[in-house]
């Protein structure tokens, strides 16, 4: 099934930028307006300026948009900043973080070349869709510069833990490099090179399926230059770099892995009042108001009432900010099957699909075209910001009521079950958290090099 080959990263010298921290980014199409202007102040030699933000007007991407990009790419190999390693390696990518409730985890993964295969193959397995006007931007960057600077983050099944127990076999004492981003989240990267460890871990995947955690778009921007590059050389074979991409694997069975829930304010249009809501709600929701104690209170009320949610149960959170009430919705038995039975049973059983289409499609009339265009809602994977958020809009009392919807989060065994069934989830409906770091490890794309 997969097969993935190592490859001579290309990475900052430390010699020359000792300070890793300040050049790397997250990827780029989580980094607003104002981080990005926080990116390019921090270093010359920031990722942001190779990377590119999607921060721009349509009449800005322009040939001298990228060509930028890639004259300040050759310039820092030219001048050492840049420097690609010796020998092919699979990398050892391990990155520490804490989570909202503060466990501390070590998610462990790698980073390799994989051969490109088309959905159809069933050989990477989506669960989102992608955007044309995404990828054009992207498959511009990647046929100026020849270069891939962020990598797509992807799972694999391993129970037996065989992939990753056979790379720390052969894993060096010191990390090649180490960053610790805007998050405090430890990114740590080892470079493995015996020939005896990567063949046996090539090996181990050729049996595997890998399904995309993030990074869809990114993919399909592979895709799309390989057919790019077919149509400009007559054919491209398969050990070609045009034939491959860079992703983050990580084991669907590691304990590091963290997928984390992304809460919905929704703007309701007019005024409405709690009394309203709860009575379109009815129809699938038992409702249990949470009242003791303060809003902080309330709130993670809800979410200890959430966490103990039955496999066989949906819940929400749900708090009417005009109102400072706070609200435990549980769906009815069958209310799913009886109001939106013509979705696949995996894709009735997403908390994020029940929320889109019976709170706020059927219950609230607001269909996912009108909530883009009229910017009448937003995504946070950080509650208490949702929360400031959506009590500052209801004090301004304005057009809309604000609403917050609060999430459990998908599972990973959903993400490969809509996968495998060949759906799509809804927009936002994964956060795989830690993000993965651009400008850790690049892949430069030399045409005439064969990955074996």
């Amino acid at each position: 099934m997969a097969v993935i080959a190592p490859f001579r990263g290309l990475r900052y010298n430390l010699a020359k930028i000792p300070n890793m921290e300040a050049v790397v980014t997250p990827p780029y199409d989580v980094i607003d307006a104002e981080a990005q202007s926080a990116f390019m102040g921090k270093n010359p030699y920031n990722m942001i300026h190779l990377d590119l933000s999607k921060n721009v007007k349509a009449g800005e991407l322009t040939d001298e948009r990228y060509g930028q990009a890639r004259r300040l790419f050759e310039t820092w190999q030219a001048e050492g900043v840049l420097a690609r390693d010796e020998a092919p390696a699979i990398y050892i990518y391990h990155v520490e973080y804490g989570l909202p409730s503060g466990e501390r985890r070590t998610r462990k993964g790698l980073l390799a070349q994989v051969r490109l295969a088309e959905f159809s193959e069933g050989i990477v397995k989506p669960h989102e869709k992608t955007f044309a006007n995404v990828t054009s931007d992207r498959l511009r960057l990647l046929d100026t510069c020849h270069a891939q600077f962020s990598p797509i983050f992807s799972l694999y099944s391993d129970e037996q833990g065989a992939v990753m127990a056979r790379l720390a076999a052969a894993q060096p004492a010191e990390p090649l490099c180490s960053a610790t981003d805007h998050d405090g989240c430890i990114h740590r990267l080892w470079a493995v090179t015996d020939p005896a460890a990567l063949a046996a871990v090539q090996a181990l995947f050729q049996a595997k399926a890998l399904y995309i955690a993030d990074g869809h778009h990114r993919y399909t921007t592979a895709l799309q230059f390989r057919a790019l590059m077919r149509e400009r050389l007559g054919g491209v074979p398969l050990e070609s770099p045009y034939n491959h991409t860079m992703m983050y694997l990580c084991p669907m069975e590691e304990p590091g892995l963290a997928i984390l829930p992304t809460h919905r304010l929704v703007r309701v249009p007019g005024q409405v009042t709690a009394e309203e809501l709860l009575a379109r709600f009815a129809e699938a929701f038992a409702v249990e108001e949470i009242t003791d104690g303060g809003r902080e209170m309330l709130i993670a009320e809800l979410f200890d009432k959430m966490a103990d949610t039955p496999a066989s149960q949906t819940r929400f959170g749900f708090y009417h900010a005009a109102a400072d009430r706070s609200f435990l919705l549980t769906m009815k038995e069958g209310a799913m099957e009886r109001l939106a039975g013509h979705h696949p049973a995996a894709l009735r059983d997403l908390d994020v699909v029940i929320l889109s289409d019976l709170l706020l499609d059927k219950f609230l009339a607001l269909d996912k075209s009108r909530c883009v265009q009229g910017d009448l809602i937003d995504y946070y994977s950080d509650a208490d910001e949702a929360l400031d958020v959506a009590v500052k809009e209801a004090e301004r009392a304005g057009e809309h009521t604000p609403l917050l919807f609060l999430m459990n989060a998908t599972l990973v065994s959903q993400v490969r079950r809509v996968a495998d069934e060949g759906l799509v989830m809804p927009h936002k409906s994964t956060f795989f958290y830690p993000k993965i770091l651009t400008g850790l490890l690049l892949n430069k794309i030399v045409p005439d090099e064969a990955l074996r």
